[in-house]
């Protein structure tokens, strides 16, 4: 009888405990499937910011490919497209409505060939030229540096001129310079006045070369270098029309070439330094690899999440490179300048492969709110940045077609974000959980916080195309703020996007699931979205 006792405690005791494991392993599962709800936080510093946003991140980039220039911008002025001297009125307006801060132009590999004095004077007498970097289709020069510069005074924003140090010569660039800049009376200043142009132009950015280590001339670092001082010293300053010199940087990860231009930069003398003002990266998000970019519309959560990880990968050049720029110059005079950035697709099928035209999703909208996002966060060091392009070509914010203009899913995260534009940029700290795909993972969450006068702005994007994200943001800082608006891009599918002759599918909606409480913003955001929330001094 004992026996049978102790056997029947024994069974009882191996019950009770395999119950708590079984209740312990339910109860973990359950609440590990709810985690992302108690997970991510974002803390602002409302107090601590330091650095201003500088609006020139949020620049644009026009070259002569395919149709960003001729059905893009330039119709010209006998067309029946409605224009103001040969530019479309409509995709003016388009960039106005962003508030583009400028242009950078007329390339790209494209300014490695270009000669500025075909595209000046009377239109019917330039001639033409072969586009050989883009097609090898003709160039008839009826855009030319008049017609850009209308441009840029049309849309209200500086012009950003890359020169030809590839084929060209240093005569010919700093000609190029005096003819735009110059007050004085020489053959150069006659020649522009002659063309239309009595006064000169402000002109402050000055790309020198383009991809010096490719298409600008496979160069090395060390020629380059030496180039880069001969050209400069010869681009004049005219009347006060200052030059703010841009130094052709590295591609990616090549840190060596950025070694060696900040290394020379630094052993020369303090009154000779002005030769470079700041110093360019090129980073483009290939899905796939340069053979097999991937479509642009027709994509799988795989490519998704490709494009969302190889975005991210940036921050870890732009930070390498600054890292070196901040040991030879301390006193930060050299500006990080990312004048090519965005998604590079496959073009889309029956276009011209050579015209890089493709279409435009909300994965482009999340990729350009990643991007952003680091510039802002780093905006010490990083002066100015451009997407590539801003018209019917690569990750544009604007495509034509006849008298039709659409506005891209890009467009719409320029337009909320442009209100980051030269504001305070408040730091914030993120702890959020991770998107998974095979094994691998990224952040879930991305924000921005700026301050301007009485008005906080706080962007976040979720990039998960899958789950909801239930965000606690934290407003830590001496001043009560209420939610004055809110507002929301996102879409049903993560490869919607705008076409012509149909209504909208990616655009800025009302956003209302938030709740402040005190100091607490409680945010319950959809999958695959960027939401902003503007808020103001109580």
């Amino acid at each position: 009888m004992l026996i049978t006792d102790k056997k029947t405690k024994t069974i009882k005791n191996i019950l009770m405990k395999t119950n708590k494991i079984t209740i312990t392993i339910i109860t973990f599962l359950f609440l590990s499937s709810f985690s992302f709800t108690q997970e991510n936080k974002i803390t602002v510093r409302l107090d601590e910011g330091k650095d201003t946003i500088s609006r020139h991140i949020y620049g644009h980039f026009a070259e002569h490919l395919g149709r960003c220039i001729y059905d893009g911008f330039w119709v010209g002025p006998e067309s029946s497209i409605p224009n103001t001297r040969g530019i479309r009125n409509d995709v003016v307006q388009a960039f106005k409505e962003i508030d583009i801060p400028n242009l950078r132009w007329p390339g790209g590999c494209f300014a490695d060939t270009y000669h500025w004095r075909n595209g000046i004077g009377y239109p019917s007498e330039r001639g033409n030229s072969v586009n050989m970097s883009w097609g090898g289709v003709i160039e008839d020069n009826s855009f030319g540096t008049h017609e850009f510069m209308d441009l840029c005074e049309q849309l209200n924003c500086e012009p950003v001129i890359c020169g030809n140090m590839g084929s060209g010569t240093v005569q010919e660039m700093a000609e190029w310079v005096e003819y735009l800049t110059s007050d004085l009376e020489t053959p150069i200043t006659d020649m522009r006045k002659k063309n239309g142009r009595e006064e000169p132009w402000k002109v402050k950015f000055w790309g020198i070369g383009n991809e010096m280590w490719g298409c600008g001339g496979m160069m090395t670092p060390e020629t380059y270098s030496q180039e880069l001082r001969r050209y400069s010293r010869f681009l004049n300053n005219f009347g006060n029309n200052t030059l703010h010199r841009v130094a052709c940087g590295p591609t990616q990860n090549d840190y060596a070439w950025t070694e060696y231009l900040l290394k020379e930069w630094s052993t020369t003398d303090d009154w000779l330094k002005g030769y470079m003002d700041g110093i360019s990266l090129h980073y483009y998000t290939i899905c796939h690899d340069w053979t097999n970019k991937g479509s642009a519309r027709d994509f799988n959560e795989e490519e998704w999440f490709s494009s969302m990880s190889k975005t991210l990968i940036i921050e870890e050049y732009i930070s390498g490179h600054i890292d070196i720029i901040d040991k030879y110059d301390p006193e930060n005079k050299i500006g990080l300048v990312v004048d090519e950035w965005g998604n590079w697709f496959d073009p889309e099928p029956g276009t011209n492969p050579a015209f890089l035209y493709q279409q435009n999703t909300l994965r482009d909208a999340i990729v350009a709110s990643l991007n952003l996002d680091i510039f802002n966060k780093h905006c010490s060091r990083v002066s100015m940045a451009n997407i590539a392009q801003a018209v019917n070509v690569l990750q544009s914010v604007v495509l034509t077609q006849d008298d039709k203009l659409v506005k891209t899913p890009t467009f719409y995260v320029f337009k909320m974000y442009k209100v980051h534009h030269d504001a305070l940029l408040l730091p914030t700290e993120i702890d959020c959980i991770n998107y998974t795909f095979n094994d691998q993972k990224i952040p879930q969450i991305s924000a921005t916080a700026s301050k301007n006068e009485r008005k906080v702005h706080i962007t976040i994007t979720n990039v998960n195309p899958n789950d909801e994200a239930k965000i606690n943001i934290i407003l830590d800082g001496s001043e009560n703020y209420r939610v004055v608006s809110s507002e929301i891009i996102t879409a049903d599918t993560m490869n919607a996007y705008n076409d012509f002759d149909q209504e909208e599918m990616v655009n800025i909606q009302v956003f209302e699931n938030y709740n402040l409480k005190k100091e607490n913003i409680a945010v319950t955001m959809p999958s695959k979205s960027i939401v902003l929330l503007t808020l103001e001094t109580k």
